[in-house]
């Protein structure tokens, strides 16, 4: 969703480096400080490496999805 917003906001002047940091990094740091929150604070769960491989492999593909796959269809749009 982020992707999408981005695009459509952003018709003319796409730039990558706003949306690497929205639609990247902030989503890999939350899926890595659920982790954590559920190893440290809770005591019926646990971190897990894998899901915060997952969740990283998850918003990777998403948005090369978004990138090539969405971006060229908005503007096919357009």
């Amino acid at each position: 969703m982020i992707w999408l917003e981005y695009l459509i906001a952003h018709k003319n002047k796409f730039s990558f480096k706003p949306i690497f940091l929205l639609g990247i990094i902030f989503p890999i740091l939350l899926g890595g400080s659920m982790e954590l929150a559920q190893k440290y604070l809770t005591s019926h769960r646990s971190g897990d490496w894998l899901d915060f491989y997952a969740n990283t492999t998850g918003v990777i593909v998403a948005s090369l999805i978004g990138y090539f796959v969405l971006r060229p269809l908005l503007k096919k749009f357009n």
